[in-house]
């Protein structure tokens, strides 16, 4: 079987290793542009030896973001911003990857660290689409339902921003369909109550995550991979779950996408999470062989010997680390010492190694 440290290829990109950095929101735009702290977080992961390095969940158009200080991927201006990113996680020997999104019913949002409810107005926030007009809790507006123009419009911008991304340099897209953000309530039961052929039967409910992934994948280059991110399951009885995940992920490889990243929960605060290492894991695990498509496992994966197994006994082509590379963004240089393998160490760090 593969190990941790063995290359890794999709199309025509090669990735060195089987680690890479999640996309993680940063909360450091204004008016989505990418700043310095972008070019500086990303960039020290890529020099931290990781196969890939993805940015963060990028809107798609401005209301598509969580908050107002959300990076921004709707103009050819926000692309620019990026660029010198891309081409330092690529000099790095790094494989740069960014995720497109609609924050939906969540997005107008503050920061995290500003109590993360919604935004009035006149407080920086804006009006917001969703499936239905059903809001995701008390603490949080509600949406307008979209109508079949909404659709149609994000659709096109979730295009428009993958053009603009490969344009750019990036070489891999991730589609966020996880998390309670606009794909995933598309998807789920839970906050998707139309009458119309977006919602309903699960059929109706996976339309706009087809029909999107495939306008997407009309636009990018066939060396260069598709990937998509989960919740596979909801964590709440009656929601989105594991099984639906799986029949998703066969209609999305026929459609061109190439991994599933799999993450869990978000979609509404009565969810009941069963966290633990690796808890996501067996997620990961049930796409790879029931729907036969690489997936990425997420969650609680803090140490080079648990990374390994996972990958060693087929349960994931690679693992994807969010808070565990804040904390150390040589992680992957570290594991690579523990488990004995060469490190991608820059010589300018050698003497550390």
């Amino acid at each position: 079987m593969p190990h941790l440290f063995e290359p890794f290829a999709q199309r025509g990109v090669s990735f060195r290793n089987r680690i890479g950095v999640a996309p993680m929101c940063q909360y450091s735009c204004e008016n989505g542009m990418a700043t310095d702290w972008h070019f500086v977080h990303l960039g020290s992961r890529a020099v931290g030896g990781a196969g890939v390095v993805i940015a963060e969940a990028s809107g798609v158009e401005a209301r598509g973001r969580i908050s107002p200080q959300d990076l921004g991927i709707w103009s050819d201006a926000h692309a620019q911003a990026l660029a010198p990113t891309a081409a330092f996680i690529k000099a790095q020997g790094a494989v740069a990857g960014i995720q497109i999104a609609h924050a939906g019913r969540k997005a107008g949002t503050s920061r995290p660290w500003e109590g993360h409810h919604s935004l009035s107005n006149s407080g920086g926030g804006w009006e917001i689409i969703a499936p239905s007009a059903i809001p995701f809790s008390d603490s949080y507006r509600t949406p307008q339902a979209m109508t079949k123009a909404d659709i149609a419009q994000v659709q096109a911008a979730f295009r428009d921003a993958a053009a603009r991304s490969i344009a750019v340099g990036f070489e891999l897209i991730e589609l966020h369909a996880a998390h309670g953000y606009l794909m995933h309530e598309f998807l789920s039961p839970i906050s998707n109550q139309r009458t119309d052929e977006y919602g309903g039967s699960f059929e109706n409910r996976i339309r706009f995550v087809i029909e999107t992934a495939r306008l997407v994948r009309s636009v990018m280059p066939d060396n260069k991979p598709l990937w998509a991110r989960f919740s596979c399951t909801d964590w709440i009885e009656g929601g989105w779950d594991i099984e639906q995940s799986i029949e998703l992920a066969r209609r999305l490889k026929r459609e061109g996408v190439d991994m599933i990243d799999c993450s869990s929960g978000g979609i509404a605060p009565q969810q009941k999470v069963k966290a633990g290492a690796s808890y996501q894991v067996p997620f990961a695990e049930a796409i790879r062989c029931d729907a036969a498509i690489a997936t990425a496992a997420v969650g609680l994966i803090t140490e080079p010997m648990q990374a390994d197994a996972i990958v060693r006994n087929g349960q994931a082509d690679m693992v994807l680390l969010a808070r565990k590379m804040l904390d150390d963004p040589y992680w992957v240089l570290h594991a690579a010492q523990a488990l004995e393998q060469p490190a991608p160490v820059p010589p300018q760090y050698l003497r550390a190694f």
